[in-house]
């Protein structure tokens, strides 16, 4: 007895050991920490805190905040998803994606951008907590390329005003185009010289990475490419600053050559619940029901293409570098990052491609590099916020133009066109959407998607062949929208024809089948009983043999083989001859 007690108690804590690392994955690495692993940690923080931080502020500027909202809105998730997170090189934090996403529902107003994150980290938090990961599934690639593509496109030219120093662009897209244009006259000199130069520097310090070999190199050429690499990683960091200080220089001696960010908020921000209710310009107070309303599909939009994102990202760096993640937890790192950083006045984020391939490659060995991550961007906000008054805005513009560039994969319109032409409709609806809204091109996307996937349930290929007997070999799992088409093709081919003709109805590849489907092939047995024709199925999987035995079908008759079908068929013809 005491020996049973002994085991149920221990298994019991053996259950709640395994429960409690899978929901805080940290207890599963922390106890066997290493002193190299934190060296790694170390400098891949470090690295990515300091390509974090340009890039924050430059996010800020697409969501159309302040730009110190970029900052407060990078930090939250380093310490998150160090104790939540499944994958050591996934960094959370604003994106050219998420920022553009959050601009399209709330304009670019701080109070509602807040309440927003708090919302999607609820929706988040929830969907992981019932397990609904897969609903990201129905959102299909062509999708997901052709809105990646749009958001490039309209991310990066909403850019080139700032890169020209103008004044007064609305945000709309295509009227953004037109007065783009429109203004070149009035272009500043200084933003356009000091853009075009950081595009430049930025371009060519991402090209030499990119041809960096792996090669073995004597012991000063390993140096010299760790320096070029180092060099070339930190690269918005260092032409931001570089920018700064040629803008401040001409500041000081009372030249207003270029655009700058100009004064932000300093320190750290206040630990707040978000606000429940905004008030207008004129004084208007604006509930909590109003604000929610106005965000319309915006709150489905952004927690799913949030964990979209993130998720990809993860198991791409998952199947990199030979590890598991789990993306449900990944879910729930996600919403409790969104939702404590609503707490610090953050914005929605997910994970960032870029700042992970940098963690990545930087060598980072456990989540903990966010947490240097993290204190670099806390560091910043606490005691470089008066530098930031210097920044010009041109410096941030070509940060993001070469942030989303590569975004824009025109290859895959290509690859879509020789594996199968029809994936084009939903990119293409997607793409062209998405400039005029783009929570309607993901929407419209989804849609058209979703309507390709019914009709392809609706018509599963059927192959027809003549054996003396008709053969109908189904290709695919029958549900209710294929029951009246195959009820045609069988109409069709054996009882309309001339005399009619006795059918076997290979189901070696049909694994479901519903009700519809049974009702359906009732009334096909009782109108092959009427001709005196014979209707056989053969190689019946064991699942719809014993649904099929359950209906009591009159009539039914099944084989294990289509030869011992067309037999049975033959037979049967000559007795009734």
């Amino acid at each position: 007895m005491n020996r049973l007690v002994v085991r149920r108690v221990s298994a019991w804590r053996c259950c709640s050991c395994n429960t409690l690392k899978a929901l805080l994955p940290i207890l599963s690495w922390l106890p066997r920490y290493k002193l190299k692993w934190l060296q790694m940690d170390l400098l891949a923080g470090l690295t990515v805190g300091l390509t974090t931080v340009p890039q924050a502020l430059a996010y800020a500027e697409v969501a159309g905040l302040p730009v110190q909202y970029g900052l407060y809105s990078a930090f939250m998730g380093g310490f998150i998803y160090t104790v939540l997170g499944t994958s050591k090189d996934v960094t959370l934090g604003p994106t050219a994606i998420m920022s553009l996403l959050c601009f399209s529902v709330v304009g670019g107003q701080p109070h509602r951008a807040v309440l927003l994150s708090l919302l999607c980290g609820l929706i988040q938090a929830v969907m992981a907590l019932l397990r609904l990961g897969f609903l990201l599934d129905f959102i299909s690639f062509p999708v997901i390329k052709g809105f990646t593509c749009a958001a490039a496109v309209t991310i990066g030219f909403g850019q080139v005003k700032n890169i020209l120093g103008l004044q007064g662009i609305p945000h709309q897209f295509y009227l953004e185009v037109y007065y783009t244009f429109y203004k070149i006259p009035e272009a500043r000199v200084g933003d356009v010289v000091l853009g075009l130069l950081c595009l430049t520097l930025l371009v060519m310090l991402m090209c030499m990475k990119m041809r960096l070999g792996s090669d073995p190199a004597p012991a000063y050429s390993r140096l010299a490419r760790k320096l070029v690499w180092a060099v070339s990683t930190m690269r918005n960091a260092l032409v931001v600053v570089a920018a700064s200080l040629i803008a401040f220089s001409w500041e000081a001696y009372g030249h207003h050559v270029f655009t700058i960010t100009g004064k932000t908020s300093q320190g750290l921000p206040p630990f707040r619940p978000p606000p429940t209710s905004d008030t207008t310009a004129n004084g208007t107070i604006v509930s909590f029901g109003e604000i929610v309303d106005g965000f319309g599909g915006g709150l489905a939009v952004i927690p799913l293409m949030g964990l979209l994102e993130s998720i990809a990202i993860a198991k791409a760096f998952a199947s990199q570098n030979d590890y598991r993640i789990d993306a449900n937890q990944e879910l729930l790192a996600i919403g409790v990052t969104n939702i404590m950083g609503s707490f610090v006045s953050a914005y929605p984020v997910t994970g960032s491609f870029g700042r992970t391939a940098v963690n990545s490659q930087t060598g980072v060995c456990t989540p903990a590099g966010g947490i240097v991550t993290s204190v670099v961007v806390l560091l910043s906000l606490a005691f470089l916020m008066p530098a930031f008054y210097y920044i010009p805005k041109a410096s941030l513009a070509a940060v993001i133009i070469c942030a989303v560039a590569p975004m824009v994969d025109y290859c895959v319109v290509a690859k879509m066109w020789r594996i199968r032409k029809l994936d084009l409709l939903p990119f293409f609806v997607t793409f062209l959407l998405s400039f005029w809204q783009v929570q309607y091109g993901i929407v419209g996307g989804v849609a058209v998607s979703g309507v390709l996937l019914l009709y392809n349930m609706a018509r599963p290929q059927i192959k027809v062949s003549d054996h003396g007997a008709l053969v109908v070999e189904l290709n695919s799992g029958l549900s209710f929208p294929a029951a009246e088409y195959l009820s045609h093709v069988i109409h069709s081919h054996a009882l309309s024809a001339s005399p009619p003709r006795s059918l076997v109805l290979d189901c070696h590849h049909v694994s479901i089948i519903d009700y519809t489907v049974i009702s359906e092939l009732r009334n096909v047995l009782r109108q092959f009983k009427l001709r005196g024709v014979q209707l056989v199925f053969s190689r019946l999987q064991p699942s719809v043999l014993e649904v099929l035995l359950a209906a009591e079908l009159e009539g039914l008759r099944h084989t294990d083989s289509v030869e011992a079908a067309l037999l049975q068929t033959e037979s049967e013809n000559l007795l009734d001859d």
